[in-house]
């Protein structure tokens, strides 16, 4: 049975124009959780925890978050932030896509996959986790379990990535980096794994 702990406030839910807000907030309730889906400055800095989704291309979630007004208030959060698949890029200095600049509170640039027989772009469906380091974001998550992708770039490992998948070579599935973190995969769609990665979070 998953853990997920017995959380005093309330998510939020970064409102980044994605289609998968809807699904990632039913997750979240599964596990004990009210969470609220804003672009509000003042609701987002005084929430526990932070989700920051996105579905899409960088440039255009960049603008909607420039739009709203919330770049720099997300660069200053000193809670923990969860960015998912496109949102966890966004927590990158660029993307190849564009290229665009975004959030740069992680190094390095994601970059686009490279289609090859066998394996289109995007790498979408179920790949196995390799784990990289401890870290209480990956708690109770074992060597070799699946989770769910549906990306066309991604973050190369660094000194600051978690986990790894392998699609041609070895990328960055999940990432942490101070109270910022990220998971290439979509946790909301990822069954059991998926809702024990959002519980740690949400514990952290």
């Amino acid at each position: 049975m998953i853990a997920t702990g017995s959380p005093t406030r309330e998510a939020v839910i970064v409102d980044s124009g994605g289609a998968n807000l809807a699904s990632l907030r039913y997750a979240l309730e599964r596990l004990g959780v009210r969470a609220h889906v804003s672009q509000d400055p003042r609701t987002i800095a005084s929430a526990s925890h932070i989700v920051l989704p996105g579905v899409g291309a960088a440039a255009d979630a960049m603008q909607r978050l420039s739009g709203a007004g919330i770049i720099e208030v997300l660069r200053a959060l000193t809670q923990p932030v969860l960015g998912i698949c496109l949102g966890m890029q966004l927590l990158f200095r660029h993307s190849e896509e564009g290229p665009t600049a975004c959030l740069n509170v992680l190094p390095d640039t994601a970059g686009r996959l490279r289609a090859a027989p066998g394996r289109p772009v995007p790498h979408m469906g179920w790949n196995q986790l390799t784990l990289q380091r401890e870290d209480p974001l990956l708690e109770g998550v074992l060597p070799g379990e699946y989770v769910y992708f549906l990306h066309s770039y991604a973050a190369p490992v660094s000194e600051c990535t978690l986990a790894t998948t392998e699609y041609g070579a070895p990328l960055t599935a999940a990432v942490r980096h101070g109270n910022f973190c990220g998971t290439q995969f979509h946790p909301e769609r990822s069954g059991r794994t998926g809702a024990r990665v959002l519980g740690n979070f949400l514990r952290l």
